[in-house]
């Protein structure tokens, strides 16, 4: 649902995606090709929250901040189911974990990953490139080039949701069986072990 508030009408291009068990308030600005999940609310309504191009915000996050501050999600940016972002800026091409709660004032630099259930303190400025675990949240390495090729790759998939979500995704009754032609989806992404992992096989056997 999208929801005017004390004349704010938030902006959304027409590339992205925003479910309709979403809520997004007030002064919010999402650009191209963004993906909004069922859960999640994004509320404007105390200040401006600017989602840039290509960013995601999965089931059941929330996007808020105290009176008069403003916020931006930059481009490329990607919140894991759950997360909260209070009041916080998020870098380019950053990773927020499932579950983790960044803080008010907090930056959280280009191409870092926090964590799952990570707790960035308010203020925290946290360097690019950046791994970033814990509570309360600790930088404990710098991300490879490996690790954001990764991380890319899955914000990649994200990007192309907003069409296909456009195109195939609408309200229908339930099957009642499975049916026998019913195909599996594709192994497109991995998760970060698994990516490690085949690529220590793919090494193996070049030599």
């Amino acid at each position: 649902m999208i929801y005017e508030f004390q004349g704010y009408i938030p902006v959304v291009h027409e590339s992205s995606f925003v479910h309709p068990l979403a809520a997004v308030t007030g002064n919010v600005i999402i650009g191209k090709n963004c993906y909004v999940g069922p859960g999640a609310a994004i509320r404007g309504d105390w200040g401006q929250i600017i989602l840039e191009d290509g960013v995601n915000v999965q089931e059941n996050c929330t996007v808020h901040m105290f009176p008069g501050k403003s916020i931006t999600l930059k481009e490329s940016a990607h919140v894991g189911h759950g997360a909260i972002i209070h009041g916080a800026n998020l870098g380019r091409n950053c990773l927020i974990g499932m579950n983790s709660v960044i803080m008010d004032d907090a930056e959280i630099g280009d191409e870092s990953i926090v964590g799952a259930m990570a707790f960035v303190k308010a203020e925290t400025k946290i360097p690019p490139r950046s791994l970033v675990v814990g509570n309360p949240a600790k930088v404990v390495k710098e991300v490879s080039d490996d690790m954001i090729t990764w991380k890319a790759k899955g914000t990649q998939l994200y990007q192309q949701l907003p069409k296909e979500c456009h195109d195939t995704l609408r309200e229908v009754e339930p099957l009642r069986e499975v049916p026998k032609e019913r195909k599996m989806q594709e192994d497109v992404y991995q998760t970060l072990r698994e990516h490690f992992l085949r690529k220590q096989e793919s090494h193996k056997k070049q030599k």
